[in-house]
């Protein structure tokens, strides 16, 4: 996406804003961070319409940690 540039938009802010606020503002300041990696992981809306909270994903993905590590000792134990 193209980004007009400030001559074009004007430097005019609204009358409820205080410029000073802005004064120590950094662009981007935590874009480095968030693009090295974040924990977030958006559910699918058909698949987060089954899980009401955090709580319920949770417990939902521990439960499929226990199938897949008793499947596996149980594959283990049979060769």
């Amino acid at each position: 996406m193209k980004m007009a540039s400030t001559s074009s938009m004007g430097d005019d802010l609204r009358a409820e804003y205080d410029e000073s606020t802005f004064a120590g503002a950094v662009r981007g300041k935590y874009a480095e961070a968030y693009k090295s990696g974040t924990n977030i992981v958006r559910l699918a809306p058909d698949v987060a319409a089954d899980f009401p909270n955090e709580q319920a994903v949770n417990d939902a993905l521990r439960f499929v940690q226990k199938v897949v590590q008793d499947a596996s000792r149980l594959t283990k134990r049979s060769l």
